[in-house]
This record gives structure tokens, sequence and C-alpha cells, in this order.
């Protein structure tokens, strides 16, 4: 029987990905520290990418904008820009295919590629990384690390731990090796292993990676059960999990919607309005699915996450839905059903138990074909005119969040 050929498994990274993007946009910025950041006058003054040289100020991505001032006080500052962020990922993703078909995003600026069969075609597996590397600089400015190794976790690892910390940003993990190497590094290194987790390795006497690797797999799933596995099968090294190029594109299991808002909502009738905005939003993104769910979930927090207040409940509808106002009513219910008046910071809808909108249950009574094909008439409008061409009358409230919402992705701005 021939023996399977041992697979080359590459994680491309991109450098302080935002704030590369930004610098290489800007060329005055050169020589300059800089980090992306949210808008601190809306509560989202959060550092979500900084260039290697205000790191070296201490600057940390996570960290309040303010705090990080402090360290550098020359520090530049810019708003993201998904948009153009998305662009430039995608753009990457068009230059790694060149040399695979098989490309996995692992994340807006992580990438696996199998590049098993393109070896004879590029060279080996080094040779590739590095030409990874200079055209994804050439095109687009942006430093790539890239991690090698057989499977998609060390591979991970290997760019974690060794490439970003290379001169030349590649390093090929070796499975033949992981006891003198991986196995002497301190369990924290490891991916998937936080602060909290490291303390409890740590009493049980888990210090390395080779000491979680040679842990008895009955004591750690004990602990944990699944999650006990997953670790001690990273530690391993033990992923036979395909690069599968769609396979972001599984079974949806729901849709939900959630926002942060700009100051404590107290008022039931600004409560609604963003009720009806994030309902609207997860109507509209099942029609576009051609999906309708039956459960309907509702949930909040307030603001004082020391003292954490809210709820998170859910109630079955009589039929599956996807008219927004049969979502909205439902949701208003449960709101009103366990809100307890503290004062509202965040807010959720989601809808699930899914189904195809093919089927639809008919009735005797109510207008839900007339809703549908409303509903169908603003879907097409947001669609070709933008997401603010049509607005409920609520969303023009000082409470309504549409149009600050329509100027953002993912909740950073566009």
């Amino acid at each position: 029987m021939a023996k399977s050929k041992k697979r080359v498994i590459m994680l491309a990274d991109c450098q302080s990905f935002y704030a590369s993007v930004e610098k290489a946009a800007h060329p005055e910025y050169e020589g300059k520290p800089l980090v992306v950041s949210g808008d601190p006058a809306r509560r989202s003054g959060i550092i979500l990418a900084a260039c290697p040289l205000a790191k070296k100020y201490g600057v940390t991505t996570a960290e309040r904008l303010g705090d990080a001032l402090r360290k550098c006080p020359h520090l530049v500052v810019v708003r993201p820009r998904m948009a153009e962020y998305i662009r430039v990922s995608l753009h990457i993703t068009d230059i790694l295919q060149s040399f695979t078909d098989l490309v996995e995003p692992y994340s807006i600026d992580e990438q696996h590629l199998d590049v098993t069969g393109s070896l004879a075609l590029f060279g080996n597996p080094v040779e590739i990384a590095r030409r990874i590397q200079h055209r994804v600089l050439y095109e687009t400015g942006v430093y790539v690390r890239v991690g090698i190794s057989d499977c998609k976790v060390l591979s991970k690892i290997a760019c974690d731990i060794y490439a970003k910390k290379n001169k030349d940003g590649i390093y090929t993990l070796e499975r033949e090796e992981l006891a003198e190497t991986l196995w002497e590094k301190p369990v924290h290194e490891m991916f998937m292993v936080g602060s909290r987790m490291t303390r409890h390795l740590y009493k049980m006497g888990i210090h390395t990676i080779g000491d979680l690797a040679r842990t008895p797999l009955p004591r750690l799933t004990d602990r944990w059960g699944v999650n006990g596995e997953v670790l001690w099968r990273i530690a391993r090294g033990i992923d036979s999990s395909p690069v599968t190029p769609h396979s972001q594109l599984q079974q949806q299991k729901g849709v939900g919607h959630q926002m942060t808002l700009p100051r404590d909502y107290t008022d039931w009738k600004e409560i609604q309005a963003v009720l009806l905005e994030l309902c609207e939003q997860v109507g509209r993104r099942c029609r576009e699915k051609g999906l309708m769910g039956c459960v309907v979930s509702v949930g909040c927090q307030g603001a004082d996450y020391d003292r954490p207040t809210g709820f998170s409940r859910q109630m079955k509808l009589a039929d599956p839905t996807n008219i927004t106002d049969e979502i909205y009513g439902a949701a208003c219910l449960l709101f009103r059903r366990h809100w307890n008046n503290l004062p509202v910071r965040r807010v959720g809808v989601s809808l699930s138990d899914l189904s195809p909108d093919s089927l639809v249950q008919l009735t005797l009574f109510g207008d839900r074909d007339r809703k549908r094909d409303l509903e169908r008439a603003t879907d097409g409008i947001k669609r070709k005119f933008g997401e603010t061409a049509i607005l409920r009358a609520s969303s023009l409230q000082d409470s309504g969040q549409a149009q600050e919402r329509s100027l953002r992705i993912g909740g950073h701005y566009k």
C-alpha cells in the first residue's frame, strides 16, 4: 500500500493588519507610532491594532485609547475603515489562491493554505512562503508571517510562537521535533490557553506544553470534558481537518444582531426603537437567505460589567416567520416580561430553529402575504440605494441607531 504524501499546511498572518493597511495608504505616517482605534466619543475608544513601533512604547491591542496615549502622547490615532480592510483581505486571498486553490480564511488577517500539490510548481515550502511574503508586501504594503507544518493547528502554532519572532517571519515546525521544540515552551504560549486556563493548569502541575501533551487524557476530560481533549490534541499536534475553502458556509443555526448603545437606555420607548431596528435587520437577513425561524431570543446587558445585570430569554412562535412585525412583537413581549427596569447598554435579538421559507403555513387571519410583499419591496430599495434610503420613523428619534449603524461594518466605521 502506497504511503500517503505528507501534507504541507501554512498559516499566513498579516502583521498588525489594520495598522499596516493605514501605513501603506498614508506614507506620511512612516516612522511614526500608529494605532487604529474606535471612536472615543461613542465609548468605543479601544485599540484595534497597533503598529510595531507603537508596541515598542508598550501600546497593546484591546487596551483603552486613553491609556495608550499616556504611554505614547505623540501616537497617531486613525479611525478604522472596515470596508478597506475587507477589500485588502480579499486581495490577499486572491494572491494566496494563485499558489493553491486550497485557501481557508481563519480570520480577516489569517488564512490557511494547503500547498502540498503546489511544491512541483513553486518550489519548497520556504520558497513558497517567501514568494507569498514578497507579493503581498508589494501589492498591499502588508507584511505577512508564515507558519509551516503538516496540519492546521501546528501551522498556527508555528506562526504564533516562532514565525512572529523570527527575523524573516517564516518558521517550519516539524512534527518529529515537537519534544525538542514546542513541548519545551510554557503552556501559556499555546494556542487556546488564556490566563484563566493557565492558572488552572498550573494548579494541576502542568507548566509546559509538553506537560500537557503527556498528561493522561482521562484526567483532562474528567476536568473539562471535550475542551480537555481539545487542549490535549493541540499540544500533541493532532489535527486531521482539511483546508477547506468554503468551510464557513455550514448549516446556519440562527440569525441575530446585537448593538452596544451610546448611553444607558432607561425608557421603554427608547428601547422599543432599538428592538424594532434589530428585528428589522434579523428579518431582512433571513429573507435574503430564504429562511424563517420559530424561536425568538432577546437579551440585554447593563453598563456595569463588574456587577452584571440583564437577561437572555427565548420563546417559540406558533408558526415560523421572517416578518419584522412578528419578530418584533415577540421581542417586545419577552423584553417587557423579563426587564427589571435597570439601565440597558447592550441589546440583542436573534431568530433560530430555522427552515426554508419556500413552505409557508397558511393562516385564516392576518395579512401575512401583504406584509411579505411590503418587506420585499423595502428590502429591494435598501439593496439598491443603501440602508438609510428608507427608514421607520422611530429610527429618526434620538434613541434610533439605524443611521449610525449604516456607517459601520461589524461595529466599526467603514
